[in-house]
């Protein structure tokens, strides 16, 4: 039986009984080509029209799978990592404003697009993720149009909005889509990947057949590190580079923050232009102690790349988590230039750092899937550049948590983009923390709310167990609230929490 790497990590593998270099080298092969026969088998489950596309996807699925069998130990080596040099990262507030009449020319050589491949299990919901509501009735998919439209609106322009969408999410996703027919928004979808989860025990796909409908399990979307192939393969990138498009800014459809920075376009294709081109860049905030496990920027053989905590050897991994450290870390706002995505690709210098994801089905066997993150293509391109952006730019909604931030009184709504609230004094926002049992499914979170509190003057919130809200709560500083198992608490109506500690029963009876 072939060993297994830890979760998250880079390794390479061997069998236990022998050391020997060439009985590695033969396992490899072994398995290489015990995998290709079975991708075979799969393939030929397929309707014949079908297969050539097919075909070459498993092409890319065993390319993966012999560079992760290839791949020894972390992939990096810690003592070769150099200090970011000066102008590495370049400061979001040394970005200059472009003139008002060239940013239509600018926006028509832009691109967005959002990775909208997840689905709302995590939070409790069915479908993509992508249509939770999360403001005022809207979705993170219609807040995305609204900004565009309002984009293309205001300065007479044409931004094509592109969804990557995965076999999860496409179906759902092409049908929400119809209703914005009428918006000034021309969409586009396409699907990344999908790849068979491998079996921990033969490192073979668990998958009998390529019929993905009736055994989902079997299958998953390989990490947005895929963009690159897919977007190509769809047609889209020769499309957008025909037309005369630049630059793609992508990002995750559900960062509320990651809308068009016209400072950051200005410098890639308006007056600020360098004169050597920047083909990509990936735009980081200084990190805090809530996003330690956070990618980092690093320079490593002269080229600047994304690290992540999977590739940093377990002694080096409280080095990897330091804010002293590592002062920034990666929102996922990546901008790249559509054609040196051409070339990457075609030339093959496209190398992404595999992560290895281990996961138990509901059935109880253990798979493993093989992914790559967007960002680590960096080092793959030249003259790539991060930029310190505000943390306003990165407003992820993950958890529950996030959600109370952004349906709260924190923000105003304007023309589909978030707006921290005047009112704040620190552009910070509150760390807030609630109870996985009774917050963590959206319809219970909001059950447990007559409405979303005033938090303009919140700093931590925690709260643990079963407690409900009233109407017009605030919370102003430090508030933990904490039922213990049996007991409930009921926030009144109208109460002021400030800096207070809320333990034990209280329960609000009606008449």
């Amino acid at each position: 039986m072939l060993d297994v790497p830890h979760e998250g990590k880079v390794r390479g593998h061997q069998r236990v009984p022998s050391d020997s270099k060439e009985f590695h080298e033969v396992t490899k092969r072994d398995a290489l080509r015990l995998l290709e026969n079975d991708v075979d088998r799969l393939l030929q489950t397929v309707e014949e029209v079908r297969r050539p596309a097919l075909k070459a996807e498993m092409g890319r699925f065993a390319d993966l799978f012999g560079r992760f069998l290839q791949e020894e130990g972390p992939a990096l080596d810690w003592n070769k990592i150099q200090k970011l040099p000066e102008n590495a990262v370049m400061n979001y507030s040394n970005l200059k404003a472009p003139k008002n009449e060239q940013i239509r020319n600018m926006l028509d050589k832009l691109v967005v697009i959002k990775l909208n491949g997840g689905l709302g299990t995590s939070m409790g919901c069915h479908g993509p993720k992508s249509v939770i509501p999360v403001r005022s009735d809207l979705t993170f998919l219609d807040l995305t149009v609204q900004q565009i439209e309002h984009l293309n609106k205001t300065y007479d322009a044409n931004v094509p909005l592109v969804l990557m969408n995965s076999f999860n999410t496409d179906e759902d996703t092409e049908k929400i889509v119809r209703k914005y027919k009428g918006f000034r928004v021309q969409i586009h979808t396409f699907n990344q990947s999908c790849f068979p989860r491998i079996s921990r025990e033969h490192f073979l796909p668990v998958a009998k057949d390529f019929d993905v409908e009736k055994d989902m399990e079997a299958w998953y979307p390989p990490g947005h590190g895929d963009f690159y192939d897919t977007f190509r393969n769809s047609g889209l990138l020769k499309k957008f580079i025909e037309e005369g498009r630049e630059y793609c800014f992508l990002s995750n459809i559900d960062n509320l923050g990651a809308t068009v920075d016209l400072n950051i376009l200005n410098k890639l294709v308006g007056e600020e232009r360098a004169t050597t081109p920047v083909e990509f860049v990936m735009e980081v905030t200084d990190k805090t102690r809530a996003d330690v496990k956070g990618g980092t920027l690093i320079q490593f053989e002269n080229k600047l790349r994304l690290l992540e905590i999977a590739q940093v050897p377990p002694e080096h991994v409280d080095d990897f988590k330091s804010v002293k450290t590592f002062k920034f870390f990666n929102t996922n706002n990546i901008w790249a230039n559509l054609a040196s995505i051409e070339r990457v690709l075609r030339e093959r210098t496209l190398s992404m750092e595999i992560i290895v994801n281990n996961k138990t089905l509901e059935t109880g066997l253990r798979v493993i899937q093989l992914e790559t993150a967007v960002g680590s293509a960096m080092k793959c391109f030249d003259g790539a550049i991060g930029i310190n952006v505000p943390r306003s730019r990165f407003l992820p909604v993950k958890k529950s948590s996030d959600l109370l931030l952004v349906m709260s009184n924190l923000y105003t709504l304007k023309n589909g983009s978030l707006v921290m609230s005047p009112q704040r004094m620190f552009p910070t926002t509150p760390l807030v923390k609630l109870g996985e049992n009774h917050f963590s499914k959206v319809k219970e979170f909001l059950g447990r709310f007559a409405n979303i509190p005033d938090i303009i003057e919140l700093d931590h919130l925690t709260v643990s167990g079963d407690v409900t809200f009233g109407r017009g709560v605030s919370l102003r500083g430090t508030v933990i609230i904490i039922a213990n198992h049996g007991d409930r608490i009921d926030i009144p109506a109208g109460a002021i929490l400030e800096n207070k500690i809320v333990s034990g029963n209280m329960r609000i009876l009606d008449h």
